[in-house]
This record gives structure tokens, C-alpha cells and sequence, in this order.
């Protein structure tokens, strides 16, 4: 029964049947909700948190959000800031499970307690991420491995589907090899994604040479197309790299339709980069399908849940078909793990690390691991 679960796991990121639905309507998929804007932390790429503002009340925060699922939203990721400085976070949680969200949470890990995310999980959080970008911490981030690494230990036996996610830039280059594998060899799906630009078009943060850069996105799509848990989608890795290539890619920009962000002020924005005045509860379906067009802004965007819908809404069939191939070779892994914990001989982890979510090794052995990391150094 272990192994179906997790084997079911693998396919169940898409919720293709409910999704399908919002690929072809005029619906939208899902909203981001910046539940607070105060963090604890103050990475240096950061443009999105702001300590001078008070946490929104629950009050509002329900308020809203039942507005967003009365447009017809299936998913609501609650984002900020720091979700977890909200004192009323679990209630949050509890609240839109029962409007019928499929619901996540994005965290920088520092807040998180295992008392905290059993609360989360009885609450009916079904996905959390967790940013970590280096291994250490450096004046540019503090959301770092050695800060989470002991926390991973609560997930495993929650029901809460965890993924870590980290930022490419030349601070945390060097370190961004050692944080993939780290996640991945506990098998958590992991990615790393390329630093983005604030909403004036500047780089907080120094890129990195694009050389280097595209070597480690080569290195994950070539993980990724090997079956290991590379959390984003081919699509988005693809992107990615032309982004470094200076190669447009052709795509039709969905944010403000079929994804969209609310402030915790309740301003309903196009996307994180896109800000507007309105008011959440005065948008309507057409106010939605209005931003179904072409925008100047698409050109680089780093928006990548931004660009991920786009090109899924775009060409469904080419990227969840990718998708399924990728998660379809998991499946031997599984098999493998489950035999060898049943006691059979088959080969055991040579890292002895352990998983987390019913996770399988995804890691390669020494010597794997070392040609790949050499590509991917460049």
C-alpha cells in the first residue's frame, strides 16, 4: 500500500481532471496571496517583503480569499513576506481547505517547528516550499541548509508534500551544486531558478557569468530528463536557458487571467511585477480575460510561475506529457527503495541519507555524481 501511495505521489502534481478544466475555460488556475508583507529575514535579491507594513487581519485575509475562489481559482499559494509571522496562519489554512482550495505554502524554513507544521498539516496544507539557497549563509541570503537541514526530519511521516527551492545568481553559484544535491539525495524535489529583476527592470544582485549559469541549467534538465526530482517542469528549464542564449521563446503571458497575485493590502495585481491599484473584490471574470494578450513586459520575464502556466495553458499536451515521462521513470526507483526495504539484496542508497514524503533515491553514485558535477561547473 506504501509503495502505491507513493508511486501515485509521483502523478499527482498535475490534478490533471480538475485542472483540465481551467486549461480550456475562462477560469483561472491560481492566485497567490501575500498573506503578510514582514519577514524575518532580508536577503539582498529580495523585492518582495516590507517591514514597515502590518500583518492584514484574518478577517481580511478570509475575505479575500473567498472572493478569489468565487472566480472560480483552484489553487491558492500563501506567499509574502513570511507566511509563518502570521500569527494566524493555521486558521488561514484551515479556512481555505474549507472553501475547497488545493492549498500551499511557501516559506523560508527559519519559523518552522514540528509542533508548527503538524498544525499546518491537521489544518490541510498540502504543499510546502522551502527557499534554500546556499549551504552556508552569505550578506546577500541567509536561507541556507544549515539553518533547515535538521527540520527535514518533520516530514517524514507528514502528509505534506514537501519542495525546496533556491536562486541562481553568482552568490550562491558556488553553492548551488551542493544544495541540489542535498535535497535531491533525501529525495525532495528540488530546483534552482535564475535570479530575476525587481519591477524597475534592475538586478539587485550580480547575475553571474551566463556561461556558468547555463551549464547548471543544462545539468538539471539533464537530471531532470534522467527521472530525478527536479521540481520545476522542462518547459521552465528550457526557458531558462534561453533566456541565457538570448533565444526569444514564442508564449502568450497568462498572468492577470489564468494566474494572478492579491496583495496584503487586497490589491489585485497581474503578477508580482505587475502592480495595479485595484481592488481584489472589485475584479470580475472579465477584468480576468482582459489581460489574456500579449504583454511588453514578457520579453525576460522571471516570473517562472508566471511563465510555467503560460506555457502550460499555451501547449498542455507537450508539457504535462513531459512531465509524466520524467515522473514515469521514478517509478523504478520506488520499486527498487521498496524491494530493499522489504529485505531483499537489491543495492541499498550508497549515501545512507534518508527521505522524506515516501521519497527514492535521486542522487546518483560517487562517480555519476562527480561527471556530473564537473559539466555543470564548466
Amino acid at each position: 500500500m506504501k509503495l502505491l501511495q507513493n508511486i501515485s505521489r509521483e502523478f499527482s502534481g498535475y490534478n490533471v481532471l480538475e485542472s483540465a478544466k481551467r486549461l480550456y475555460d475562462r477560469k483561472p488556475l491560481q492566485c497567490s496571496l501575500y498573506v503578510t508583507d514582514r519577514c524575518n529575514l532580508d536577503c539582498s535579491y529580495c523585492t518582495e517583503y516590507d517591514n514597515s507594513q502590518p500583518h492584514p487581519s484574518i478577517s481580511d485575509l478570509k475575505k479575500w480569499a473567498y472572493k478569489i475562489r468565487e472566480l472560480g481559482t483552484m489553487r491558492i499559494a500563501l506567499v509574502g513576506g513570511e507566511p509563518l509571522t502570521h500569527p494566524d496562519i493555521v486558521e488561514l489554512v484551515r479556512y481555505c481547505r474549507e472553501l475547497g482550495f488545493a492549498t500551499s505554502l511557501t516559506t523560508n524554513g527559519f519559523l518552522l517547528t514540528r509542533k508548527r507544521l503538524q498544525d499546518l498539516e491537521d489544518a490541510g496544507l498540502q504543499v510546502m516550499q522551502i527557499s534554500v539557497d546556499r549551504m552556508t549563509p552569505s550578506p546577500i541570503t541567509k536561507k541556507t541548509f544549515k539553518t533547515i537541514l535538521p527540520k527535514l526530519d518533520y516530514f517524514k511521516d507528514s502528509k505534506v508534500s514537501l519542495h525546496i527551492t533556491g536562486v541562481l545568481c553568482q552568490d550562491t553559484l558556488p553553492e548551488s551544486t551542493a544544495v541540489l544535491e542535498t535535497g535531491l539525495a533525501r529525495g525532495i524535489p528540488t530546483e534552482v531558478r535564475l535570479v530575476h529583476a525587481d519591477p524597475t527592470s534592475f538586478y539587485r544582485v550580480q547575475r553571474g557569468s551566463p556561461e556558468a549559469l547555463k551549464n547548471f541549467i543544462e545539468w538539471m534538465i539533464q537530471r531532470k530528463q534522467n527521472g530525478e526530482k527536479i521540481h520545476t517542469n522542462e518547459a521552465v528549464l528550457d526557458y531558462q536557458l534561453s533566456l541565457l542564449n538570448g533565444k526569444p521563446t514564442e508564449w502568450t503571458c497568462m498572468a492577470g487571467y489564468k494566474l494572478f497575485f492579491v496583495s496584503a493590502q487586497g490589491k489585485f495585481w497581474e503578477c508580482s511585477m505587475v502592480k495595479t491599484e485595484k481592488h481584489i473584490m472589485d475584479i470580475t471574470l472579465d477584468d480576468l480575460f482582459a489581460n489574456y494578450r500579449k504583454k511588453p513586459c514578457q520579453a525576460g520575464c522571471g516570473v517562472y510561475c508566471a511563465v510555467s502556466t503560460s506555457l502550460l495553458v499555451d501547449n498542455p499536451a507537450k508539457v504535462v506529457g513531459r512531465e509524466i515521462v520524467a515522473r514515469a521513470k521514478r517509478v523504478p526507483a520506488l520499486l527498487r527503495h521498496a524491494m530493499s526495504s522489504n529485505g531483499t539484496s537489491l543495492p541499498s542508497n550508497p549515501e545512507g541519507t534518508q527521505h522524506v514524503n515516501g521519497g527514492s533515491a535521486g542522487a546518483p553514485v560517487a562517480e555519476e555524481r562527480e561527471s556530473l558535477v564537473g559539466s555543470a561547473r564548466g
